[in-house]
């Protein structure tokens, strides 16, 4: 007989750093072992996955700003799960566009109404 675990949400912040560019999101999920913690970080979400004795603790929390999830760096004590990702530039995939000069066809015509 399989046991249902209950599923619950852990206490969550998520602020920027007063630098402003990295975020910090903090989970409290006390009694989780290091070892089971489960946290995935894409460029606009956060997702943890952490069994604590008869619970699991279960969040996905979505970002308002992309960051650089292969710079994130976490930290577990004391039932705080911290983690810090650093924003990312929204230029930084920016592609620059060559421009090429107008010949007279790409004048405006003017319509007689």
């Amino acid at each position: 007989m399989q046991v249902v675990r209950m599923k619950v949400a852990p206490h969550t912040v998520a602020y920027a750093d007063g630098e402003r560019d990295r975020l910090i999101v903090e989970f409290a999920i006390p009694g989780a072992p290091t070892e089971t913690i489960d946290v995935k970080i894409l460029e606009d979400s956060v997702h943890l996955l952490a069994p604590a004795r008869d619970i699991d603790y279960v969040s996905a929390l979505a970002l308002g700003w992309p960051v650089k999830p292969d710079k994130a760096e976490a930290t577990y004590e004391n039932g705080l799960l911290r983690i810090e990702v650093p924003f990312k530039d929204p230029m930084e995939d920016a592609v620059k566009v060559a421009i090429k000069p107008g010949g007279a066809e790409t004048k405006t015509k003017r319509i007689k109404a």
